[in-house]
């Protein structure tokens, strides 16, 4: 792999300014010299060496260019890596190093929706937002053909490898899903692009999940799911609740010695109590007027 290493140029405003001055002068010569010979003085081999210095001049000033903030300048002599000039500014190299910038700032992107399959199978549609930035323009330049190609794509097909090791949701407990984990898979995300980017010599700052569904042709279905599951989970809750506090009632009652109770008159109020307390609707009170055993 080609390594970045940092170059340093010229300062390009105080070439700039010794070269304009040089063409200045290199200018009024000629214009001496074509005089000189329209009267005869001087032959044409001053002009033509004039000339050529003139040219020459002119050539050097493809030499400068310029540096901003956040970005490298990769430096290439007939094709071998010469270095990567960073110091912003006006700068001054060979004329015939090849010249390619590369910004180091910092960017981001959205995926496409991908439809994937989760771990239990089912599809569903996922993008993530990539937030990266080149740190060896060396790399980014030579090591693959687009690097933002490159980051794009391998991005992508990171997104659906994680689609695969998590399911959507998780129904049972200790294990993570996409929904329910999103922290933990935002940094899984992460290290996978970026065990695939470093070739590159890009630095990935933050992934993480932007959209997440079910596929359309079983969001339906998943939603039934999604409510069943609800509705269990808040009925064990009131199960549990209710439970305790009958159990609560019984051993105040008990304790207080507010009434004795047999075992058939505790079943009927604890049969009341969950009624009482697991209905959806307000109870209604019953007024028993005769004996529990007539």
């Amino acid at each position: 792999m080609i390594a970045e290493k940092e170059r340093s140029a010229a300062s390009g405003l105080l070439i700039l300014v010794l070269l304009l001055v040089a063409v200045g002068f290199t200018i009024y010569a000629v214009v001496l010299q074509v005089q000189a010979m329209g009267r005869a003085e001087a032959g044409p081999l001053g002009l033509v060496l004039r000339i050529v210095l003139l040219v020459i001049e002119t050539f050097l000033l493809a030499g400068l260019f310029m540096v901003n903030p956040n970005e490298g300048v990769v430096l290439q002599l007939f094709g071998d890596y010469v270095g990567t000039v960073k110091v912003p500014g006006l700068r001054w190299a060979n004329p015939f190093y090849s010249k390619k910038k590369v910004s180091q700032r910092v960017r981001n992107f959205e995926t496409g929706h991908l439809k994937v399959n989760d771990q239990d199978g089912n599809p569903v549609e996922i993008a993530a937002v990539v937030v990266w930035r080149v740190v060896d323009t060396a790399e980014a330049v030579f090591e693959v053909d687009s690097y933002e190609n490159y980051v794009h794509v391998q991005s992508e097909a990171a997104l659906r490898n994680l689609a695969t090791a998590y399911p959507y949701d998780a129904h049972e407990e200790k294990v993570m899903s996409l929904r329910g984990n999103t922290i933990e898979v935002a940094a899984h995300l992460k290290v996978e692009i970026q065990d695939r980017l470093t070739k590159a010599g890009v630095e990935v700052i933050e992934a993480r999940i932007s959209h997440l569904a079910y596929a359309p042709e079983i969001a339906a279905a998943m939603l039934q799911r999604q409510q069943a599951s609800a509705i269990i989970a808040a009925r064990q809750k009131i199960v549990d609740g209710a439970v305790g506090m009958v159990e609560m009632a019984l051993d105040r009652l008990a304790r207080n010695q507010v009434v004795e109770l047999d075992e058939e008159r505790k079943a009927a109020m604890i049969s009341n109590l969950l009624v009482v307390l697991c209905s959806e609707r307000g109870s209604q009170p019953v007024v028993n007027a005769g004996s529990l055993y007539h």
